[in-house]
């Protein structure tokens, strides 16, 4: 039987809703995945709301699913690493940026204009975002933030109503009557703004005197091609925006310049920084209209279908979920469209299970059909990526930390390289009568330390000459290393063999061994090591016992750092 062709892929999903406005439409197609609906649900539940812990039974009365299905999802959604459990409390994991780093990668928005956008904060001194339209919201993509007391920022993936944004009314000028109307419903179910966590409520007011206020807005920034933002979102929050266009001359995003009404008035904040933004956009639309590379497509996943775990954990494990949410994350391989005979490539799957993800995808609003293809849409960041983009090193660590020191029941730690010195982010003490009394915060010497010696090691070669070359090692014990040619020779140890070994050179007693914590480019940003008494076991016999277990869990911290981190800083504290 002939194989249907690759210009037949997108009229196999035809019958699946367009959706726009709320997540889920009426209408299921008769080719849903139920479980990968569900298991959507539950993420987005996860994501909503100011609770970051959710037990089972409360997801269960907020989805409206039955507790057992809760618990089927869930313990799939964990053995994937989109979820992590702690005690009876399910919470999400650092993996789930994987979903929103689809859009992220896809679009390629944040790689092309996230440069110019840091030159503009740089040149204005004054916060800068991208934003994308999301039905009738504004969801921001990237930001440009300065230091102040008084600090202007939204995390990526932040969802805000058009009408209480800059940006907004420069979508919204593009709306039809359709548009019109599911804004009019959303605002008629939700007027104080109740559904979007990262700002303040609305206050109560007329709901005619918004919709007339909104809608001028809209045709002056129609007429002057830029919009204002005169305390909207919240009192002393000012924004100007302009509109960035694609090659076809649609309205791709919008770029904001951010500040406060003790540095600008609506006036003053437009005049100086409207010429400087121009140059800016137009600078962004040159990045946009360049020709584009595909991106190389990433390792074929060990197990796409999540076979194995089906096999583990029989009933319990939807593997049908895992599926619908490879063919999600497949989308971040390609910048653009893509044909289902490649998503069905990518993900090793057959064309009929891609499709049916496909068909969810879209009847949920995640994806849409083009004549190229299939797009994913920027409401994948709802399913969680605000929060997680959030995260700091230590909070990334410390769950896989906790995790170590129950395997080894010896304390564990991270640091950073700060100066000369290591500076502690996150720590979780054994359990033991004899253990060792180090708190988050502490800095130490990085010559006399495992981790130290593992951040020294993993400088550029000039610019590990140079911090050697200043350092001058002291006595701490009869052990320490004590000459420059010792240190040199012992941060080059440490290098080649990929781990650091301190025995009693920082006190007396003291063993401890560390290896590096990389993030998705390979470079090293931290490490992790173990700490125990020297009495405890021969040296052979640390190393046999720590070293596997603590490359391990590096590894697990690396991963996260590099799902967090793609698009998003991750801060050491």
């Amino acid at each position: 039987m002939p194989q249907p062709t690759e210009a037949q892929d997108a009229p196999e999903v035809q019958g699946a809703p367009e959706a726009q406005g709320a997540p889920e439409v009426a209408g299921a197609p008769d080719e849903l995945v139920g479980p990968l609906e569900r298991g959507l649900a539950v993420l987005r539940a996860m994501a909503a709301g100011p609770e970051v812990r959710h037990r089972p039974g409360d997801l269960a009365r907020t989805t409206g699913l039955a507790r057992s299905t809760i618990d089927r999802v869930t313990t799939t959604l964990v053995r994937l690493g989109l979820l992590r459990t702690e005690g009876r409390d399910l919470l999400l994991a650092p993996r789930a940026a994987e979903l929103g780093n689809a859009y992220l990668a896809s679009c390629g928005l944040p790689e092309l204009l996230g440069p110019h956008a840091v030159a503009l904060a740089d040149a204005l001194d004054e916060s800068v975002s991208v934003a994308v339209p999301d039905g009738d919201g504004v969801r921001f993509l990237a930001q440009a933030t300065r230091r102040r007391a008084m600090a202007i920022s939204f995390r990526t993936g932040d969802l805000l109503p058009a009408e209480r944004c800059a940006p907004g009314a420069l979508f919204a000028a593009r709306w039809d009557a359709a548009d019109h109307e599911r804004w009019r419903e959303r605002r008629t179910k939700d007027p104080l703004d109740t559904g979007f966590p990262s700002m303040p409520p609305r206050p109560a007011g007329p709901s005619d005197e918004v919709e007339a206020e909104f809608l001028d807005r809209v045709r002056e920034a129609r007429e002057a091609g830029f919009a204002v933002d005169d305390q909207l979102i919240e009192p002393g929050l000012l924004a100007v925006a302009l509109p960035v266009r694609g090659p076809d001359g649609a309205v791709v995003c919008a770029v904001s310049v951010v500040s406060h009404t003790s540095r600008h008035s609506a006036a003053s904040l437009t005049e100086q920084a409207l010429p400087p933004l121009r140059r800016a956009v137009t600078a962004m639309e040159r990045a946009l209209a360049a020709p584009g590379t595909e991106e190389a497509a990433p390792a074929a996943p060990a197990d796409p279908s999540g076979s194995g775990l089906k096999e583990e954990l029989g009933s319990g494990f939807l593997q049908s979920l895992a599926r619908g949410l490879d063919v999600l994350r497949a989308f971040g391989s390609v910048r653009g469209p893509v044909r289902l005979s490649e998503l069905a490539r990518r993900t090793g799957l057959p064309r009929a299970t891609a499709r049916r993800s496909l068909i969810t995808l879209r009847h949920l609003g995640y994806v849409r059909e083009e004549a190229g293809g299939f797009l994913v849409l920027p409401r994948v960041l709802e399913l969680g990526y605000a929060r997680i983009s959030g995260l700091s090193l230590p909070e990334i660590a410390t769950p896989h930390l906790v995790a170590l020191v129950l395997r080894v029941h010896e304390s564990a730690s991270v640091a950073v390289l700060d100066g000369d010195d290591i500076r502690y982010v996150a720590r979780v003490a054994s359990t033991r009568i004899m253990h060792i009394d180090i708190t988050v915060g502490t800095r130490l010497p990085a010559y006399a330390t495992s981790m130290g010696r593992v951040l020294l090691a993993a400088l550029p070669e000039a610019e590990r000459a140079a911090r050697l070359g200043r350092i001058t090692p002291e006595a701490l014990t009869p052990r320490t290393v004590r000459t420059h040619e010792g240190l040199d020779e012992a941060v080059a140890t440490t290098a080649a063999r990929g781990y650091g070994w301190v025995e009693q050179e920082l006190e007396e007693g003291l063993r401890s061994l560390a290896v590096p914590v990389t993030d998705g480019t390979g470079h090293v940003v931290g490490a992790v090591n173990v700490a125990l008494h020297a009495g405890r076991a021969t040296p052979e016999e640390s190393l046999a016992t720590l070293l596997p277990a603590l490359r391990e869990t590096a590894a697990l911290i690396s991963a996260d750092l590099a799902a967090v981190g793609r698009f998003t800083r991750v801060t050491p504290a």
